[in-house]
């Protein structure tokens, strides 16, 4: 009987591995493991060696630079959006795309990098920095990651996960090992900026090399113009989200007392850990609902599938969070930080639910509904008004998002499933990229 029970599990396991769903969020999956493993790995070397003090200063710059990755973002999924349709209509495009959007993009990167160069002194001496010399890296960095974008959005749109998994990882591992080397050589904050700007132009070089089997491609050029509409929705939707897991800890920070909103902080951080570590699934779900849609298949399986991966993913998480809070919480943050214990799994509850939510606007994003958009902006409102309404504890601002994103996850769900039987192809068909 035992044998037997092996055997089917056994069975049941190769079955799992040749799912091209479950094989493509595996490939992602381990790409952003790496990729964040390296970001903790990356400020941990740097307020090791730097020390509180210098470390502030490149904490500040990172938190500038993340700041400045929102258009990236927003990039990225109009064209794996833009791509992903291409690919399922059986259109070529790819080399026209590739070159028309670097050309584009290269205008705001070189204001960006102008506006750096102008804004440089002022930024150093209001931060105390010593030189302009990190700010001016900052903004050649942020220009350059609207160009790392590029490639990326359109690998996704191909759902090559393996180059774009293999580019996301790599990124990060070259700035962990540079930021090492030039710390250790004495560069201090210049030095941990030059590692990140390295670690991007690995990643725009190897995006373009993956890519290099669409130079050749004698395709018609592409209308850059029939994006624009769905730009604005994926900007939406992506700084809905961004809303939603960064405000609280803004408010909290204000309303609640300095050790409180100190906790909370913390409590912020372990929940989006939950967030980012179920964020391939996301990414992997997008082009294959579009892909879905476009050839008149079940996008509704998709999302099911993808749903329930994201959530097995979260439950191991939630059960280390409950198993041993203590310990997640000294790891992370340290003794000082115990008093975030009682509050850690229902903080990676928030995780799992803004994750659940992230997906279906990624959903609605692929298929370009735009419903979502005021339901996404009204919890985003609710979650600021509850925070300034009941903040009297810790607890109290824990139990305020959570309702929010979970009252969110049940409208979008809700929307989702009203949506679902009127997808096809052909209501789609205005607005899919067309070719000159």
């Amino acid at each position: 009987m035992q044998t037997g029970a092996r055997s089917d599990l056994r069975e049941r396991l190769v079955q799992l591995s040749k799912n091209r769903l479950i094989r493509q969020n595996a490939i992602l999956f381990v790409g952003g493991l790496v990729a964040g493993i390296g970001g903790f790995v990356f400020h941990a070397i740097a307020g090791r060696i730097l020390g509180p003090a210098i470390y502030g200063q490149v904490a500040f710059l990172i938190a500038l630079y993340a700041v400045g990755t929102a258009p990236a973002l927003i990039l990225i999924v109009v064209l794996a959006r833009y791509t992903a349709t291409l690919t399922a209509r059986g259109d070529a495009g790819v080399r026209s795309l590739l070159a028309r959007t670097t050309r584009l993009i290269a205008i705001p990167c070189l204001l960006a990098v102008l506006v750096t160069a102008l804004m440089a002194r002022p930024v150093a001496v209001f931060e105390h920095l010593g030189s302009p010399i990190p700010v001016l890296i900052l903004g050649f960095s942020i220009a350059l990651i609207w160009q790392v974008a590029i490639p990326r959005g359109i690998l996704q749109g191909l759902q090559r996960f393996t180059s774009l998994s293999l580019n996301l990882s790599t990124e990060l591992i070259v700035r962990t090992v540079l930021v090492f080397i030039l710390l250790k050589a004495g560069y201090a904050v210049s030095g941990a900026m030059a590692a990140v700007f390295i670690g991007l132009a690995f990643a725009f070089v190897l995006g373009l090399l993956t890519l290099r089997d669409h130079f050749g491609d004698k395709a018609p050029r592409v209308r850059l113009r029939v994006m624009a509409g769905f730009s604005l929705t994926a900007a939406a939707g992506i700084i809905g989200i961004q809303i939603l897991y960064n405000q609280d800890v803004i408010l909290a920070e204000h309303y609640l007392p300095s050790h409180d909103g100190g906790i909370y902080g913390g409590l912020n951080k372990i929940g989006t850990i939950l967030f980012f570590l179920t964020l391939s699934v996301s990414q992997v779900l997008f082009p294959r609902v579009v892909e879905a849609v476009a050839k008149e298949q079940h996008p509704g399986r998709i999302l099911l599938s993808s749903a329930g991966i994201l959530t097995a993913l979260g439950a191991g998480a939630l059960l280390v969070f409950a198993v041993v809070p203590g310990l997640v919480v000294g790891v992370l943050f340290g003794p000082a930080f115990q008093d975030a214990q009682p509050y850690v799994f229902a903080v990676g509850v928030i995780g799992l639910a803004l994750s659940l939510d992230n997906l279906l606007v990624q959903f609605f994003m692929a298929v370009h509904d735009r419903v979502f958009v005021p339901i996404l902006f009204a919890a985003c409102i609710a979650e600021a008004l509850l925070i300034v309404l009941f903040h009297a504890r810790v607890g109290q601002v824990v139990l305020d998002v959570l309702a929010v994103l979970l009252g969110l996850l049940v409208l979008l769900a809700v929307r989702c499933y009203l949506l679902l039987p009127t997808l096809h192809a052909d209501s789609l068909a205005e607005r899919e990229p067309a070719l000159v």
